[in-house]
């Protein structure tokens, strides 16, 4: 069943206690330094952010950036993002609840960004090439796509054995599948690693890469 990948339940569930984890917490403000460094967003950028949540990478780059229209599938983590929002004062993120691939899937109401970034969201999405595709779409000549997520692993990371998810991506392919989408000079740095125990009883290590990647200007 389609909708049995990126189903909001489990993040609605899960959004108001969502910032308490602390690996959340490194791993975002790991992300948002690299998507800084390698991106450098700058006030005249209009970006998109797939998959936002409840912000905590949001959070870190509006302040730097034109605006942000910030999508996701979940009500409740969007909810969580409107509170820091309007705690903050900050005017220039807009949320939008949505799914890019789906026939309704509003483009949150933009036609091209110069960044779309997002951060753990791809495994949770079924269909990586129509994904990547969609994105390009969205993404002006120049632009840049910075995704961040994990390397290939065995299959363990993720705690409920019946979640719908990649089991994290094999660099090589990820090109590939970039490249074919119009975009191009794909970069990977690993930027964080999670240490933890997985579902298994093991402690194992799970990197997380930052893949960049630029729209042909043409």
């Amino acid at each position: 069943m389609a909708d049995s990948w990126n189903s909001p339940d489990k993040f609605n569930r899960e959004a108001k206690a969502w910032d308490n984890n602390p690996g959340r917490k490194a791993l975002a403000e790991a992300v948002a330094k690299a998507i800084i460094v390698t991106a450098k967003p700058d006030n005249t950028m209009h970006a998109l952010e797939i998959g936002c949540g409840t912000g905590l990478v949001t959070m870190e780059i509006a302040p730097l950036v034109n605006s942000i229209s910030a999508i996701d599938t979940s009500t409740q983590m969007l909810a969580v993002l409107e509170e820091k929002i309007s705690r903050s004062g900050i005017t220039n993120v807009k949320t939008t609840c949505t799914d890019l691939l789906s026939p309704s899937g509003s483009s949150a109401g933009e036609k091209d960004f110069a960044l779309i970034y997002s951060s753990m969201t791809l495994h949770h999405i079924d269909d990586t090439r129509g994904f990547l595709n969609r994105l390009s779409t969205l993404l002006s000549p120049g632009g840049m796509i910075a995704l961040a997520d994990l390397d290939l692993e065995e299959g363990f990371f993720h705690d409920d054995p019946i979640e719908k998810v990649h089991h994290g991506f094999e660099r090589k392919e990820l090109t590939a599948m970039l490249e074919s989408a119009g975009v191009q000079g794909a970069m990977f740095e690993t930027i964080y690693v999670f240490d933890k125990v997985n579902r298994t009883g093991e402690r194992s290590s799970y990197p997380v890469f930052l893949v960049t990647a630029t729209k042909a200007m043409h």
